[in-house]
């Protein structure tokens, strides 16, 4: 029994020296190994062999890039304000051996310079700059860190300030300033829209003013030729066909109903010897005399215009001979009918007013070759019941 129990020694032993002599050492891993105490190699990934009993692993150091969160640090800024700041801390190992012999935690020592660093660089700032600065904090942790750790075979990449909080009775004054601050943003952009829209509007208002004042200037313009081409049509034409008193006389008759179809009362100022003026225009359009008929003739003569001894332009002549006028009788009892009719209107429309009476009225210019040759010249005013004028 005695030789079997030594050789079940001798194989442990050899097991144990085996698993103690073989190291696999993972990728981005490396390992320090020391000899009798003293540092011996630094092995990376792979499968390396010890020398058994002699040589041990002192340390396994992940050469990958870590990043590490710090609990919330109380900073005290420039102007007397505590704010609670958070960082992140991106680090990786460079130097296994000299992360292992240069400090005892690296980690430990990165928070502490960390938090050092961060109230120094708060301390000069107020709270403003420290919220509004967060790369310049950035950068500045990360040089001093980098430039500490940089002996410990460490390199920090990137340091981030998660979040900085000021006292709640900073924020709601924060808050409220914000507030402020864009309630007068949006009151000057109103008022910007206000003022922009009131000088379009007025940029329209005087282009539309002045288009329709270049409008109406062409519209006044336009009407004054057509009624200067009108006036000299018209007086052409009375100048070609030579006209006369009696013909304006005439036209005076005519104008008479126009004159009393209205609401409106009106009183008719005429010529007292009437009817003389319109013997004088019969003679005129019949080409006879002005006083009675010839005895003897049972029928009166046609009705026309004489135009011998005349030189008047052969087309208006011609218009002028076919043209069949009424005798001055029946215009004088068309024209009295009328002037009746528009007299009895104007007294029903007028409460309190007499049949017949209207309100009077500027006397019609008369020409002067058509008023009576009577030496008194009075004029008198047209009866409602007879229509005869009265002196």
């Amino acid at each position: 029994m005695i030789p079997f129990v030594i050789l079940i020694l001798i194989a442990v032993f050899v097991i144990v020296a085996i698993f103690r002599a073989v190291r696999i050492v993972p990728q981005s891993y490396a390992i320090i190994v020391e000899r009798l105490g003293k540092f011996q190699a630094e092995y990376g990934a792979g499968l390396h062999f010890l020398v058994p009993f002699v040589d041990r692993v002192r340390s396994t150091v992940d050469l990958r890039e870590q990043v590490v969160s710090f609990p919330p640090q109380p900073v005290i800024t420039s102007d007397n304000l505590v704010v609670s700041i958070d960082s992140v801390i991106y680090y990786q190992v460079t130097d296994p051996k000299r992360a292992t012999y240069e400090i005892a935690s690296y980690l430990q020592a990165i928070e502490q310079l960390t938090v050092t660093t961060l109230r120094n660089v708060i301390g000069s700032m107020d709270l403003e700059q420290t919220l509004t600065s967060r790369d310049q904090i950035n950068g500045q942790l990360r040089g001093v860190l980098d430039q500490a750790t940089g002996r410990w075979g460490i390199r920090v990449s990137n340091v981030e300030l998660k979040s900085i909080d000021p006292p709640a009775s900073i924020q709601g004054a924060m808050e409220q300033q914000m507030r402020a601050e864009r309630d007068r943003r949006a009151a000057i952009l109103t008022a910007e829209g206000v003022k922009q829209s009131q000088i379009l509007t007025a940029e329209g208002d005087k282009q539309s003013a002045i288009l329709r004042a270049e409008g109406q200037a062409q519209s006044a313009i336009l009407k004054a030729q057509g009624e200067s081409r009108a006036i000299l049509q018209v007086f052409d034409a009375i100048h070609r066909g030579n006209a006369d008193p009696k013909l304006l006389a005439y036209q005076y008759l005519q104008t008479l109903p126009k004159i009393a179809n209205g609401s409106s009362s009106k009183m008719w100022i005429v010529p007292t010897e009437f009817t003389a003026a319109l013997d004088g225009i019969s003679g005129a359009l019949g080409g006879r005399s002005s006083g009675p008929a010839p005895s003897g003739s049972g029928e009166e003569a046609p009705v026309g215009v004489d135009l011998t001894g005349t030189s008047l332009d052969l087309g208006i002549a011609s218009d002028l001979a076919s043209t069949n006028l009424p005798t001055p009788e029946e215009a004088l009892a068309q024209a009295r009918g009328e002037a009746e009719s528009a007299s009895q209107e104007a007294s029903e429309e007028v409460p309190g007013a007499p049949r017949g009476a209207g309100a009077p009225t500027a006397p019609p210019s008369v020409p002067p070759a058509s008023r009576p040759s009577s030496p008194s010249g009075d004029y008198g005013t047209v009866s409602p019941e007879g229509g005869q004028p009265q002196q």
